[in-house]
């Protein structure tokens, strides 16, 4: 930060009234304050964000997401709180427009009163069955004895799991179907063994430091018979919401964050600047394993970790690929760790048939919200699942692959699903501009460390970025930013430092 000096020569001077004796002790003062406006970073000037820009940012980002139709959303922001009203045609639509508003700098709580309204009409009887069978096609949430039951489009799901993990599998599993409109949570976590509060509190600090998208600094955890109380400062609502559910760990009946508290400011103030500790392979290890215990996808596994230098690299065996990819991406938000080679191997226990895999695949696909109005054609070879089709647009794409990773048998997509090019053109300053405007909104990046060229369309990313998240934050931002194609030259690197300082960050929304 460049600072500006302002020296003030100091003479005897003799004034015949008290004008003159006015601008001698006026002058030096307001020149002193203007110096010091020079110098003040362009943050510190600004102690709020104004509701008018928040509507304005989500406005922007509503309109700029491909898989939420902002005509159909309205917003209105009161003191930093959101209130969302309008339609959606699933339940995933509808979150993911609350996911995006707890992203934008200023926003302190979301109220979502956004309706679904599907377009298909199902009877009670045959959207439970719909839900239950998606429960078993999912290899986390096939284990657990789950019962749904219908209401004119609510799904209640009971029955009882080890970890509140668990049951979040099974409620993400069941918001993808088609036609449900809410979601009521009745499972019950019953532990396995009870747990001393020290113990609990403990763990709930480790995994704090070690997830990258939180800044556990400010953070103060308190727990009294198995409750949880996060107090502190947070610099957006994602981050409080990802520290709450970190908190769920083994024994915890239930997470109260109300006293943590909301700060923009943190967003620059309290970033990891400089405060990644050097941390040992063996550290990161540690962590690593930590973060596979808490994820139901992955523990049951036990995957193999190496670490070099920060590179680690996974191996050993799983019996889906849904558990691979979530075992690298625990890794990925582990602090410490800049790259990460996944050698994990999935062999199912039960290899089904090419025939009954196409069909589980269909099936998926089918009941999927986002995907199930598209004619996609199915290939399955030993294991192997090859998609093609046309879609609209690549979320489309990667969504269709997404749910066929997440079914029982699949050892690997080929995605040869096809899209049409919708990129708009505009000018390169104007996306210039843009993409500015997304990196000083990001929760994810900061955006002082990343410089911006653009060249027909074309932007390339060049500086230095803290984590693997941040980098590909940055280049999501980019092309939400209107860009033709993102060549992404930013460089991971962790700093040293001394004492404790300020840090947060957060996690990438679905």
């Amino acid at each position: 930060m460049q600072t500006t000096a302002c020296a003030i020569s100091k003479k005897s001077y003799t004034y015949p009234d008290w004008r003159f004796f006015r601008l001698y002790i006026i002058v030096p003062i307001l020149a002193a304050f203007f110096c010091l406006a020079l110098s003040a970073p362009v943050h510190a000037k600004q102690t709020q964000i104004s509701d008018i820009d928040i509507n304005r940012v989500l406005e922007s980002e509503f309109w700029s997401d491909v898989a939420v139709d902002a005509n159909l959303i309205d917003i209105k922001t009161q003191k930093g709180v959101i209130t969302l009203t309008g339609t959606m045609s699933n339940l995933l639509a509808k979150e993911r427009a609350e996911r995006i508003a707890e992203t934008i700098v200023g926003v302190r709580a979301v109220v979502n009163r956004i309706k679904v309204k599907p377009g298909v009409s199902r009877s009670d009887a045959e959207l439970a069955q719909t839900v239950n069978d998606a429960l078993l096609l999912d290899p986390a949430a096939d284990s657990y004895k789950i019962t749904p039951k219908a209401e004119n489009g609510v799904v209640t799901l009971t029955g009882t799991v080890d970890s509140w993990q668990e049951g979040w599998l099974c409620v993400t599993a069941a918001k993808g179907v088609k036609g449900v409109t809410e979601i009521k949570n009745n499972i019950t976590v019953k532990y396995k063994t009870d747990r001393p509060d020290l113990e609990i509190k403990k763990e709930i600090e480790a995994l704090l430091e070690n997830d990258v998208r939180v800044d556990d600094y400010l953070i103060k955890v308190e727990v009294k018979n198995s409750k949880v109380i996060l107090s502190g400062t947070v610099g957006s609502l994602a981050e409080k919401s990802r520290a709450n559910n970190d908190a769920y760990v083994g024994g915890v009946s239930s997470v109260d964050s109300v006293a943590l508290k909301i700060e923009w400011w943190a967003r620059d103030k309290m970033r990891r600047k400089s405060a990644y500790v050097t941390r040992s392979d063996d550290q990161i290890k540690k962590a690593v394993k930590d973060a596979f215990r808490y994820d139901p996808r992955v523990f049951s596994f036990n995957p193999d970790v190496d670490v070099d230098n920060g590179r680690v690299t996974l191996s050993s065996v799983v019996d889906n690929l849904k558990a691979k990819e979530a075992a690298e991406q625990d890794a990925r938000n582990v602090i410490g760790v800049w790259r990460v080679k996944n050698h994990l191997k999935v062999r199912p226990v039960n290899i089904p048939s090419d025939d009954v895999l196409e069909k589980r695949v269909a099936t998926a696909l089918f009941v999927n919200s986002w995907v199930d109005r598209f004619e996609i054609d199915i290939d399955a070879v030993a294991g192997w699942v090859y998609l093609s089709g046309d879609v609209t647009i690549w979320f489309e794409k990667n969504i269709a692959e997404r749910v066929a990773e997440g079914v029982k048998g699949v050892t690997n997509v080929i995605n040869n699903i096809t899209y049409p090019d919708s990129w708009t053109w505009k000018p390169d300053q104007e996306i210039r501009e843009d993409v500015k405007d997304e990196l000083f909104w990001s929760l994810y990046v900061d955006a002082d460390q990343v410089s911006i060229t653009v060249f027909n369309g074309v932007v390339t990313l060049a500086g230095n970025v803290e984590t693997l998240s941040e980098r590909k934050a940055a280049e999501d931002n980019a092309y939400e930013g209107g860009a033709r194609n993102v060549i992404n030259n930013l460089t991971v690197t962790y700093r040293y430092y001394g004492p404790h300082y300020d840090r947060s960050y957060y996690y990438p929304y679905y």
